[in-house]
C-alpha cells in the first residue's frame, strides 16, 4: 500500500500536541510496517529526524502553511496535483485537513472541534477557516479518527458524522516523564522557583486553557494559605496574551508566577516531576496529554470537570469547575494539604497511565488505516 501523509506539523523543536501525535504514531507505524510506502509531505525543508525508516519518502510542497489563505492553497490546489503524481492508495492527515476535490480515499484525524463551541477564542481568519472547512473535511473524509470518546460524540452530535465512520485513537505520553528523586526535585526547585514548592501548567497559552481564572485561583490560594508556593507556566503564547497580562496586573501575588516559554522536553519532565501538582483546568479539551505525563511522573492532578478530561483522567485527578475561581482554588488547597488525597491520586494515576501509550495509539491508528475503504 502507498500512503501519502500530511506531515506539515513535523517541525523540529516546535512540536505541539498534534505534532507529538503525528511524530509518535508515524514513527511506530512506519517502522512496524516496512512492506508499505509512506510519502511524507512537508511544507518546508524537513529535518532528517522525522524520516523514521527506509520506507519513508519525503516530499516538499510549497508554500509554507503559515496563514489560513495559504492553508487553502496548499490543501485545495497544490495537494490534489501532488496526489495525482504520487497515486497513493490513501491520504492520511493527522491534523484533519484534507483536499476536498481529490478522489484519493482519506483518513482525517480530527482531534476536537473546540472552535465550534468557542469560536471567539481564535483569531478571526483562523476561526472563519475552521468553521467553514472542518464540517466539509468531516463529511468528505472516507474515515475519521479522533482522540477520545467525548470528541467522537461531539462530531456525531454537531457535525452529524456517521458513528460507524469514526475510530477513537487515544494519545500517549513520552517515556521521559517519570518520577524524580527528592534530591533531583530540590535541584529543580533551586533552579526554577527559588527553592520553593510550585504548581505547574503545561500547554499552549490559549484561551480555552482557562489561564486567567487559574491565575485568580492561585492568588486566592496564596491569600488563604499564606504559603510560599510559586506557579510555573510552560508553553508558548499562540494567540492573544492580553487577558493574561490584564489578570497579572491585578494580582496580589504576581511575583510568584513564572513563565518559562518553550523549553526542552527533558526540562519539562524534570519540572513536572518536581511540582506539587499539575493544574490543568481547561474548559475544553479533546484529550489532555499533560494529564498522562503527570500520571507517569507520580504527580497529582487538578483538572477541569468538562469535556474529555474526566474520561482521560479517570480516578487519577481531582476535578473542579473550570468556570469557578473558588472551586479551582479549593482544589489547589486540597491537593496541596491533604496527604491521603495526594497519595490516592498518585496511585490511581499510575493505574490510569497504562491505558494510554504511544504504542497503543499507533496500533489504533493503524487499525483505522486498515478500516478505511480503498478504491
Amino acid at each position: 500500500m502507498r500512503i501519502a501523509v500530511n506531515t506539515r506539523l513535523l517541525i523540529k523543536n516546535k512540536l505541539g500536541g498534534i505534532g507529538f501525535f503525528t511524530c509518535q504514531t508515524l514513527k511506530r507505524i512506519t517502522l512496524n510496517h516496512p512492506e508499505h510506502e509512506f510519502y511524507f509531505i512537508f511544507d518546508r525543508d524537513w529535518d532528517e529526524e522525522f524520516i523514521f525508516s527506509d520506507n519513508v519518502i519525503p516530499v516538499k510542497l510549497n508554500p509554507p502553511t503559515r496563514h489560513p489563505f495559504l492553508w487553502h492553497i496548499w490543501f485545495q490546489y497544490r495537494m490534489p496535483r501532488l496526489l495525482t503524481k504520487i497515486k497513493p492508495d490513501l491520504f492520511l492527515s493527522p491534523d484533519g485537513f484534507i483536499p476536498l476535490k481529490s478522489p484519493v480515499p482519506s483518513l482525517a484525524v480530527i482531534h476536537d472541534i473546540n472552535f465550534y463551541h468557542f469560536p471567539e477564542d481564535l483569531p478571526v481568519f483562523v476561526r472563519k477557516y475552521y468553521l467553514k472547512y472542518f464540517p466539509l473535511f468531516a463529511e468528505k473524509a472516507t474515515r475519521i479518527a479522533t482522540v477520545s470518546e467525548y470528541s467522537k460524540s461531539d462530531l456525531i452530535e454537531n457535525y452529524h458524522s456517521n458513528y460507524e465512520k469514526i475510530d477513537v485513537v487515544y494519545n500517549g505520553a513520552d517515556n521521559i516523564f517519570k518520577p524524580l528523586t527528592e534530591d533531583g526535585q530540590k535541584e529543580v526547585r533551586v533552579k526554577y522557583s527559588q527553592g520553593e514548592p510550585f504548581f505547574i501548567f503545561i500547554g499552549a497559552l490559549v484561551p480555552r486553557k482557562n489561564l486567567p481564572r487559574l491565575l485568580k485561583a492561585f492568588d486566592l490560594f496564596k491569600e488563604k494559605t499564606k504559603s510560599r508556593h510559586k506557579l510555573i507556566f510552560i508553553g508558548d503564547a499562540m494567540h492573544s496574551f492580553r487577558e493574561i497580562n490584564r489578570t497579572l496586573s491585578e494580582m496580589q501575588f504576581k511575583k510568584d508566577v513564572i513563565f518559562t516559554g518553550r523549553i526542552p522536553r527533558e526540562e519539562i519532565a524534570q519540572l513536572l516531576a518536581s511540582s506539587r501538582a499539575l493544574l490543568f483546568v481547561s474548559y475544553f479539551e479533546g484529550f489532555g496529554i499533560p494529564l498522562i505525563e503527570a500520571f507517569r511522573s507520580g504527580v497529582p492532578v487538578v483538572a477541569g470537570n468538562r469535556t474529555s478530561l474526566p474520561e482521560i483522567g479517570g480516578r487519577g485527578a481531582l476535578y473542579v469547575d473550570p468556570f469557578s475561581v473558588q472551586s479551582i482554588a479549593e482544589g489547589m488547597i486540597r491537593v496541596d494539604q491533604d496527604q491521603l488525597l495526594r497519595e490516592s491520586l498518585i496511585l490511581e494515576g499510575k493505574k490510569q497511565k497504562d491505558k494510554f501509550t504511544w504504542e497503543k495509539s499507533a496500533e489504533l491508528l493503524w487499525k483505522s488505516i486498515e478500516n478505511t475503504p480503498l478504491k
